[in-house]
């Protein structure tokens, strides 16, 4: 049911102050052990228990007081949704969600994201140990950017609370298809917006701060393309722009979001005077894929001053190279502040890189990119 280390175990040293403690939340036994595994083989993390549901959690939490769970969503007793949700109102604790890579683990994984959760990883499967190095490499680095993570600033509030809009784009017994619209331009000028962790809230709240008019906007989101579909379904709703998936060749055109595809680097490239969107099948750079930093470059290089760059909260530095490219280009630049990142990480390493021209809050994001629409170049 539970597992705590021993007093014996503790003073060999397994037990560190300086080290982050991590509870580990899973009704499998063979996850349990897994993840306890993966995450000891780090100096800096020290599994102080685990428990097999959230009813065992709930004691361990008060008694031993981590600094982040791990946890699974399907467990006996008490969903792990319902647990994230009286964790969050009671006592917010950084969580990593453990996720399956199906549509509705895509589902309930982004409402674990809006509910406060900083991140997940996928559940690893019983032949992890052939992969074993890389899903122990991403799970250690989430669990320590998750300890930094500043869980104070998110929105704990219900879905339907904070998006009104979406009753107004589509109510309760609304069937879902495309509202009528204005018939398609060319956008002459292009927004590009990166995010990792703690984004896929963020890029809401700036997409819901955007009217239907807004220039092109491109997103690349560090998300896996399981994920995908169900993420740009959300940001459609958010906002009064169409959000979509886009293909490969498309014309760029006004009033539309374009979401990277979770295994495909996204570009725009020039021909005739129109922008074109192109998907790649490239390697990963910096280990993403898709890349903020290969979106950003691609827009330096074929819009220059046409556009603006936004990076928002994330872990690690992608993008930051891509937005001081664009900056040199002309490009206007704008960041999320750390007060109001849950990891500033890519926003952070721009602001070093000296390329920012604007370091904002989340919720002042979307109007300063309608003022500087009216500033940036039209060649």
């Amino acid at each position: 049911m539970a597992y705590l280390f021993t007093a014996a175990q503790r003073a060999s040293g397994y037990s560190n102050m300086n080290k982050i403690r991590v509870l580990i939340i899973d009704d499998s036994v063979l996850i349990r052990k897994i993840l306890t595994e993966v995450l000891m083989s780090s100096p800096d993390i020290d599994v102080i228990g685990t428990a097999a549901d959230p009813l065992i959690a709930r004691e361990m939490i008060k008694q031993l007081n981590p600094d982040v769970l791990t946890l699974d969503i399907e467990m006996p007793h008490m969903d792990g949704i319902t647990f994230l949700r009286n964790l969050m109102r009671l006592r917010p604790t950084p969580v990593v969600m453990i996720s399956t890579l199906t549509e509705k683990g895509a589902e309930v994984t982004l409402e674990a994201l809006a509910l406060g959760a900083v991140d997940f990883i996928f559940k690893p499967k019983v032949d992890v140990a052939r992969t074993l190095n890389d899903y122990a490499e991403e799970i250690i680095a989430k669990v320590k950017s998750a300890a930094r993570a500043n869980v104070r600033n998110i929105d704990y509030r219900p879905a339907k609370t904070r998006d009104p809009d979406i009753s107004s784009k589509h109510g309760d017994d609304t069937p879902l298809i495309p509202a009528t619209r204005k018939p398609a331009r060319a956008s002459n000028k292009l927004i590009v917006l990166g995010a990792s962790t703690g984004g896929t809230e963020a890029i809401k709240v700036v997409a819901r701060g955007l009217p239907a008019d807004t220039p092109a906007v491109f997103i690349t989101q560090h998300l896996p393309a399981a994920f995908s579909e169900s993420f740009v379904r959300h940001i459609d709703l958010a906002s009064a722009m169409s959000a979509s998936i886009p293909q490969h060749g498309q014309l760029v055109e006004e009033g539309h979001i374009y979401l990277a595809p979770g295994d495909r680097h996204m570009l725009v490239i020039k021909e005739a005077g129109k922008y074109i969107i192109q998907l790649s099948d490239g390697p990963p750079v910096n280990r993403h894929k898709p890349a903020v930093d290969v979106l950003f470059h691609s827009v330096a290089q074929c819009a220059g001053n046409n556009a603006i760059a936004v990076l928002l909260t994330g872990m690690g530095a992608d993008g930051a190279a891509g937005m001081k490219e664009m900056h040199s280009a002309g490009a206007k630049t704008v960041i999320q502040d750390e007060q109001s990142s849950v990891v500033w990480g890519m926003p952070g390493a721009a602001f070093k890189l000296g390329c920012a021209d604007y370091v904002l809050p989340l919720e002042e994001v979307a109007n300063k990119i309608l003022a500087l629409v009216k500033q940036v170049g039209t060649n």
